[in-house]
């Protein structure tokens, strides 16, 4: 390695990616360092550099697996936080198109919970692991690279206040992790190269979350009632109890297109009302609010193709939402990150600076599915801008079908949780047998709702 460089890793942004990023990296690197702009230690909150944390957030079965192997005994920690975890169909009540899916035993955990709360439990195993050092309260003011360009050789930071001068960190791996503002593409363009080519799928999204104290458990067994926004039923909630505070739940509303869930107390209740599943509306309109609602937006989908850049400099890889920043409804951003995690690993294990483009082509490989299943699934609105081919109008039908089908057939829940969880390819929906399944029990009524209780059981 060139004389300048020190045998440390760099990781910018102390978010989930950055986490995962950072332990992998320390099986390898004598030194690591995450830098955030935000305070991390002890922070028990949402932080300001992540605006979706005020919001409901889920770690899908995939992302649960992969950390849970990362970090073992991860979810004893979730649970004493006071996160409950439960199965991903069998303990969370599905409602697509105002109609209650037919639960499923899937085997697969989903663990709803906010996102500080995940965040804050990962933090403490990372910061115990002595390679690992925080920066935190600094900014990112960019690059250092080689002469000609071809090397990453650290970055430059200042504090976030101001009270210093400008900071050289020498590295001999950088990673982004910033999330969807990541500068990467800019300076990119500084050192003379091209910008990432970008895909965006625009949903005009927008979530409403309010907190309420009940005076009875709307849950029962239930770990979470989830009305899934659909073409058909466009407003969603997403609606689970608090960690470690009886009575207290989160009520996050979704509305696309700019349907925006409104922030005052009536307009907020009039969405709530206007959401296909009344039992939500009746646990929360006599409840007593805890706070007031927050909005945050999220204009598009953005998937960064350095995939398909023909030359990148040595020394840099991107990972989570700087590469692909999905619909949050999909639950997907998380798992991904994982996903990534593990392939930087296995990267590492070979060189302990990966070629940038071999990195981008496999964590590509893994982005295809999910990005794939949330765009077409937001193309079935008629308002998003995108080309419908033959093929996508196709998939959207079917999937709309099998929803009506998984309200009689366990099976088929079963089967679109699976894909929903990142554990199954989105094809294995369309294997013959599913297929006749759906055909069959697509057409037979939807069974009468059942009468509005404080809880299933």
């Amino acid at each position: 390695m060139p004389e300048q460089l020190v045998p440390r890793a760099v990781v910018l942004g102390g978010s989930l990616a950055g986490l995962l990023a950072a332990d992998v990296l320390a099986e390898i690197y004598p030194d690591v360092l995450v830098v955030d702009r935000d305070e991390l230690a002890g922070v028990m909150g949402p932080r300001r550099g992540v605006p979706h944390g005020r919001h409901a957030h889920g770690l899908v079965a995939r992302g649960q697996q992969i950390l849970e192997k990362q970090f073992p005994g991860l979810l004893t920690d979730l649970e004493a936080a006071g996160i409950r975890p439960g199965d991903f169909s069998g303990d969370i009540r599905w409602y697509f198109n105002g109609m209650l899916l037919r639960p499923a035993r899937t085997g697969l955990l989903s663990v709803p919970c906010t996102r500080p709360v995940i965040e804050r439990v990962v933090r403490s195993r990372v910061q115990k692991v002595s390679r690992i050092r925080f920066l935190e309260q600094h900014d990112i003011v960019g690059l250092e690279t080689t002469a000609d360009k071809g090397r990453v050789t650290g970055v430059r930071v200042q504090r976030h206040d101001g009270g210093s001068g400008v900071e050289v960190l020498p590295a001999d791996l950088v990673i982004d992790t910033t999330g969807r503002g990541s500068r990467t593409p800019a300076w990119l363009e500084e050192l003379g190269y091209s910008r990432p080519a970008e895909d965006k799928v625009k949903v005009d999204l927008a979530y409403t979350t309010r907190h309420f104290r009940v005076s009875r458990d709307p849950f029962g067994r239930d770990i979470a009632v989830i009305a899934a926004a659909t073409p058909s039923h466009p407003r969603g909630a997403l609606y689970y109890r608090q960690p470690g505070d009886d009575g207290l739940v989160e009520l996050s509303l979704t509305g696309v297109l700019g349907d925006y869930p409104p922030t005052d107390p009536d307009g907020f209740l009039e969405f709530v009302r206007s959401v296909p599943v009344p039992e939500i509306y009746e646990s929360v309109r006599a409840a007593e609010p805890v706070d007031d609602a927050v909005m945050f937006r999220f204009p598009a989908s953005v998937r960064r193709r350095y995939e398909q850049l023909s030359r990148f400099p040595d020394g840099l890889l991107v990972m989570g939402d700087a590469v692909c920043s999905f619909n949050p409804v999909y639950a997907q951003g998380m798992a991904v990150a994982a996903i990534e995690s593990q392939i930087l690993a296995a990267q590492l294990r070979k060189t302990a600076v990966p070629r940038p483009q071999e990195f981008f082509q496999k964590i590509a490989r893994e982005i295809d599915s999910p990005w794939d299943f949330a765009a077409i699934a937001d193309l079935g609105y008629p308002g998003v801008e995108g080309t419908r081919t033959a093929k996508v109008r196709m998939i959207n039908a079917y999937i709309a079908r099998l929803q009506r089908a998984a309200v009689h057939d366990a099976s088929l829940t079963n089967a679109f949780m699976r894909v929903a969880g990142l554990i199954d390819e989105p094809a294995a929906l369309l294997r013959p047998g599913r297929v006749l399944r759906t055909l069959r029990q697509s057409g037979r009524l939807a069974p009468a709702p059942a009468p509005l209780v404080a809880a299933r059981d």
